[in-house]
This record gives C-alpha cells, structure tokens and sequence, in this order.
C-alpha cells in the first residue's frame, strides 16, 4: 500500500475520533442545560400572589373555616343545656339535667361542710373549662330521695353520669390524695382519668390549692350516717 495513502488514512481516522469527542461533550452540555432549571426553580422564591390562588390551599382553608364554625355552634348548644358554667339545681331538676346530655358532673353537698366549699371552688374553675361536659351542684340536704337512690354517705361526694347513668364517683378527697390543699389541676386530672372530661392543650396549673388564711376543718368527709354531723 502507498505509504501516503496510508498516513492520509489514520489522519482521516483521527481527525473521525476527535470530532466523535467533540460531538460527544456537546451531547453531554445539552442535557446539563436541560436540567439545569429544573435544578434552578427550586431555590427560586415562592411567589405568595400564586400560592394564595392555590385551590387546595383553598380548599384547607375553607375546611379549617368550617371545622371552627362547627365547633363554635357545638359549644353555644353546649351552653344553651347548662355547660361551660357550674350551677346549682333543685331535686326536681336533677333527672332532666343529667339525662339531658352526653356528660354530667353532679357534686352533692351541704352548705356548712368546709371541704364541700373547697370542692364548690375546683369544679367553679373547671366547668368554664370543660364545656363538653355538665358541671352541677345539689344540697344533699333537699335531695333526700336521690342521696338514698344513688347510696350517698359521705359528703362531699361527686358523682359522674354518662346519658344519666352513674358510672363513678368521687368521695370525699381519696382520690387527690385526701389532704384538703390539692390543686386544681390534682383534681382535673382525676376526672380525666376516669374519662369524664378531656385534656386541654392550654393548661392552666397556676392554682395551688384552696387556701382561706390559717382556717382549718374541723371535719374533713362528713358521713351522713353519723347522727351527730351538723
């Protein structure tokens, strides 16, 4: 073969090989610059013009609108049966205001029994709380048939209702350690326990307890049986 024809050859195949390369590497450039945006458009800024046009943000907010709405209505007929507020109730009342809702809270009492007042301050605090659930009070004193019905002994005594059945009680201060200056928050977490009231996400613990300078009870859980109470 002619050594010319052969130089001119491998030239011809070199300068094939380079241009290959060449081809090669502007492949390679144009697929970077294809994702180089889509790379780019993520740390762009989000415009707040077009995310407030977002449908399903839209959407998210209208639902959380309507949840809130709900839920104010659920508590104004709440209010309308006698929740959110602790009050006192007559005897006559009693089975209306305790099969009348889902929740009931019925504290019996007598007005000259100490811990009875103490308990009267806890459950005041709690029922403006706790709108879910009935806060009420009743003088064993006038309930002379419901204090035998539901075998009340021991004052005070709290007893708890569900669709006006009687599913637990408290008596007396047993059950927040049986000292008279346990808190607020002591006998909250009691009732919720016994899953009568929910947990709130903003508690309040600033109370420590019923404190009336340096009185002190005389009697702590009065029993009703005891001929000589007051």
């Amino acid at each position: 073969m002619d050594p010319d024809s052969v130089k001119s050859t491998l030239q011809n195949l070199a300068f094939g090989n380079v241009m290959a390369a060449a081809a090669r590497n502007y492949q390679k450039e144009l697929l970077a610059n294809e994702k180089a945006p889509a790379t780019s458009s993520v740390n762009q800024e989000v415009d707040l013009d077009e995310l407030m046009d977002d449908p399903e943000l839209e959407k998210l907010h209208a639902d959380r609108i309507a949840a809130l709405k709900k839920e104010a209505e659920k508590r104004e007929a709440l209010k309308r049966k006698g929740h959110g507020e602790y009050r006192e109730i007559t005897e006559g009342d009693f089975l209306g205001e305790v099969t009348g809702t889902e929740k009931a809270i019925c504290h019996f009492y007598h007005q000259e029994f100490y811990r009875c007042k103490i308990m009267d301050k806890h459950l005041k605090t709690l029922a403006s709380k706790h709108v879910d659930t009935k806060f009420i009070k009743l003088d064993a004193e006038n309930a002379p048939f419901f204090i035998t019905k539901l075998g009340v002994k021991t004052l005070p005594c709290v007893i708890i209702f569900r669709k006006g059945v009687a599913v637990d009680r408290l008596v007396g201060f047993q059950d927040m350690g049986g000292k008279d200056d346990f808190s607020t928050r002591a006998l909250e977490v009691v009732l919720i326990k016994k899953g009568i009231i929910s947990e709130k996400k903003d508690e309040d613990d600033e109370d420590d307890g019923y404190h009336e300078g340096s009185r002190r009870t005389v009697r702590s859980s009065v029993n009703l049986d005891d001929s000589d109470s007051d």
